[in-house]
């Protein structure tokens, strides 16, 4: 099965997927909208190299399961110290390259799960499940 972290490497370099989002930026939100594409160049050499072949390779050897949301996909962690440190390492570069992304990191109560949802504008699900193959 494909996860959502190759995909990152795969589309690296891909020119931008049209966005057929029409609707305007909130208020929160800056002006600028970002196209539907990832720019691995927002990562120096160094964080790159360690972002597409170390911390996101380690993020999918302990992935537990993923799931399908309306507007992109939540995968489930374990709840550790190692990988939360691993995952917010992940998370702070992937908003650098991948501005089109909202992450989002949550640990369910009761000693639960850690989870990474990756959701966005419209279009976003559309570009994940096109780089996952889904």
């Amino acid at each position: 099965m494909k996860t959502i972290f190759p995909f990152i490497t795969a589309i690296a370099l891909v020119a931008p997927v049209a966005d057929s989002a029409t609707s305007e930026p909130s208020s929160s939100q800056a002006e600028h909208v970002s196209p539907l594409a990832c720019n691995a160049f927002a990562l120096s050499p160094e964080v790159r190299k360690r972002h597409f072949e170390e911390v996101g390779p380690a993020l999918l050897k302990l992935k537990k399961s993923m799931r399908e949301l309306p507007d992109g996909y939540e995968l489930e962690l374990p709840a550790d110290n190692k990988t939360y440190q691993l995952l917010t390492e992940w998370a702070f570069q992937e908003r650098l390259c991948c501005p089109f992304f909202d992450i989002t990191l949550r640990f369910d109560r009761e000693n639960g799960p850690l989870w990474l949802r990756l959701t966005g504008r419209p279009g976003t699900k559309e570009f994940i499940k096109m780089e996952l193959g889904i």
